[in-house]
Parts: structure tokens; C-alpha cells; sequence
């Protein structure tokens, strides 16, 4: 257990890191009014971010790195970035992922059975309910490297995507405004 906790420290300290850039952890801490210690211990993982502070991190850095790292570290759902010796975060490579995982959840999702009410579905139909949910959680974290990976790449704001996005949902009638954090909407 103790592995599990250091590893998302060091996922969000090694993004956090990597979304100060050049800027040094004395101008980052000025810019954010905490002191040079402070970042540093988010960095290794000795302290845990604040809510507000992650918040004005991400809103001035817009990293999609940082956002997941950070999601991740306070709700332990979402994607992680992946970083394992089989990952390939090239562009086209990670199109390739999302379109394969996006097929394979399609498969899933046509044949799990939801005309009859979840609460009285057999194990069997239950084990394909859990199994299309788990490809379905594949689609998302292909969603969410290809997002980065482009949005890093081609200099594209990660924050207006998602403020677009909101500001769609919000013209449908599917959210209000108020729903949305920060109010920018």
C-alpha cells in the first residue's frame, strides 16, 4: 500500500515538475504566493496539493499532464498518464490506440443487454455489464493521452477545449452555468 501512495505522489510531483518548464520553483511559488519549500514538497511528493493551488497551477500552466495528475490524486479515478516501456505517445500512435479502444468498446457496448432492469440481471450478463464499463474506461484514458498529446504538440489550449466543451453543453440545456467550475462559462 505504501508503493501505491508514493507512486501517484511522484505522478503529480513529476507533472507538476514537468508543467513548470524552465520556470524555477522560486518563480512558480511567487507566482502562486507559497513559498519555494512549498513547491518543492508538491514536486516530491512530502506534501499534498491544495485544491485551489492545483487549480491556479493548472489555469495559468494549462497542462492536460497536470490536470490528470491531479484528478487522479484527489478522487483515485481517471486516467494516469501512461508511462510503461509499451507506450508509444506519438501522435499518430495514440489516434491509433483511441480508434482501436473506441472499436473494441463499440463491440462491448452493442451486445451488453439493457433492456431489463440492472438490479435483476444474471452474473453472466452482470460479468459483460463490468466488462463493457472496463472498455468504456479504456475509451476515456485514450481520449484523455490523445487530448494531451495533441493539445501539447500542436500548442492547442487544453483548458479552451474543455471550455468549449462546456459552453456546448450549456447551449444544449444539459448543464447550467452555475454547474460549471470557476464560472467562466
Amino acid at each position: 500500500m505504501k508503493e501505491e501512495k508514493s507512486v501517484a505522489k511522484g505522478n503529480i510531483g513529476r507533472a507538476l515538475k514537468e508543467a513548470r518548464g524552465e520556470q524555477t520553483q522560486l518563480q512558480l511559488s511567487i507566482e502562486h504566493q507559497i513559498s519555494r519549500e512549498t513547491v518543492s514538497a508538491y514536486e516530491t511528493g512530502r506534501a499534498k496539493i491544495p485544491p485551489d493551488i492545483s487549480r491556479s497551477i493548472i489555469s495559468k500552466k494549462d497542462d492536460a499532464w497536470l490536470a490528470m495528475a491531479v484528478r487522479h490524486e484527489y478522487t483515485r479515478t481517471g486516467p494516469v498518464r501512461l508511462e510503461g516501456k509499451r507506450v508509444d505517445l506519438h501522435r499518430s500512435s495514440t489516434k491509433e490506440k483511441l480508434l482501436e479502444e473506441l472499436e473494441e468498446a463499440k463491440i462491448f457496448l452493442e451486445k451488453c443487454c439493457m433492456s431489463n432492469h440492472l438490479s435483476f440481471i444474471t452474473s453472466f450478463d452482470r460479468q459483460d455489464l463490468e466488462e463493457t464499463l472496463v472498455q468504456l474506461v479504456d475509451v476515456v484514458t485514450g481520449i484523455e493521452h490523445f487530448l494531451a498529446v495533441v493539445c501539447e504538440e500542436a500548442d492547442i489550449s487544453y483548458l479552451d477545449v474543455w471550455q468549449k466543451h462546456y459552453n456546448k453543453l450549456i447551449s444544449r440545456g444539459y448543464v447550467n452555468k452555475e454547474q460549471i467550475a470557476g464560472g467562466k462559462a
